[in-house]
């Protein structure tokens, strides 16, 4: 079970983020950013939104640095993606 967490490239309402996502579970995604702080509200189909300057908070507190794509493919491999437009049931 891990945690991952890709660079903080995607720009959005003034700042850059990063998207942080689990390959093993929603549970462990959900206990991992509460543990962060990062409100639901944060939380957009398969990932959380993270602001780049809670990037290191992250990491510290043991998320995987990685790169988007590779992020991608494992939550994809963990049948863990949820594509917009897609149900999330």
């Amino acid at each position: 079970m891990t945690v991952y967490i890709d660079p903080p490239t995607w720009p959005g309402h003034g700042r850059m983020w990063s998207h942080l996502v689990s390959d093993a579970s929603f549970g462990e995604l959900h206990a991992f950013a509460a543990g962060l702080g990062c409100p639901p509200r944060a939380f957009e189909r398969d990932h959380y939104d993270l602001p780049s300057h809670r990037y290191d908070d992250a990491v510290r507190a043991g998320a995987v640095e990685i790169g988007s794509k590779e992020l991608v493919r494992r939550i994809t491999e963990a049948g863990l993606r949820r594509p917009k437009g897609r149900p999330t049931a």
